[in-house]
């Protein structure tokens, strides 16, 4: 959270829509008795560093859900074509704004430790333009799967390139080489959001379908801050039960 005297503003958006191809409605779907994006609020509504907590949707039914809940709600355009871009419609008319987190809305585990400390990070390098998060990716078969996005950083921990593909390809395996999961939460000073979304998606943003690709074809630092955090999200109906495990567990756990 901003200090007096400051004029920094860090929004938490949350951006929520009903078409997914995958799971249509999801936001909505009842997660051990709520709403999948209610348990996602909640969270994040318990981060120290957050000037403001909106969600963004471009669906009647998710907003008056969410204002049901308590959350503040800005409606946007139906015709983004990612998060990103509904982020940044999100924050266009609050100007007090000056750094903004996307927070999956997908995610009812999310850590708010985790949120606090990339807007931590934010704040703390004036010259930062974005920040996302790497846990250790401890299964090695996850390596070929599709849908576990991997990323490589420099000696500095900004990221060098993410990839679907087993990132690295490793013909030996050095004894300090450790693998990265990427995590699906970004961080952005204000300028540099509204400067993405103007970028044309890029050649490898298409190839991957990884939109934060678009930033380092841009020539872009990417920060990646390290987390134990090994919480899911939502993807499809069939991790219902074990989302519902996880979240009486970690009810237990408080």
């Amino acid at each position: 959270m901003s200090e007096e005297g400051t004029s920094a503003y860090v929004a938490g958006i949350i951006p929520a829509r009903w078409g997914s191809s995958r799971f249509p409605g999801k936001p909505l779907h009842k997660l051990a008795g709520k709403p999948l994006l209610q348990h996602v609020f909640e969270r994040v509504n318990n981060c120290e560093e957050l000037d403001l907590v909106l969600v963004a949707t471009d669906d009647e039914r998710i907003r008056e859900a969410a204002q049901e809940f308590g959350a503040e709600v800005v409606m946007t355009s139906s015709d983004h074509p990612t998060g990103t871009d509904r982020i940044a419609e999100a924050v266009r008319d609050r100007r007090e704004v000056t750094h903004v987190i996307n927070i999956q809305g997908d995610e009812p585990l999310i850590d708010p430790g985790l949120v606090d400390t990339l807007a931590r990070s934010l704040l703390s390098d004036p010259e930062l333009p974005m920040i996302t998060a790497a846990n250790p990716l401890t299964d090695p078969s996850h390596l070929d799967d599709p849908d576990i996005v991997k990323v490589v950083l420099n000696r500095v921990g900004n990221a060098l390139y993410f990839s679907r593909s087993a990132l690295p390809h490793c013909r030996s395996t050095p004894d300090d080489l450790q693998l990265l999961r990427h995590m699906g939460i970004y961080g952005y000073r204000r300028d540099f959001l509204e400067q993405f979304v103007q970028w044309p998606p890029g050649i490898l943003e298409s190839a991957e379908h990884l939109e934060q690709l678009r930033a380092l074809e841009n020539g872009a630092r990417i920060r990646v801050v390290m987390t134990e955090d090994h919480s899911i999200g939502l993807d499809t109906p069939a991790q219902v039960p074990q989302l519902e495990a996880l979240l009486a567990a970690s009810a237990t756990s408080l």
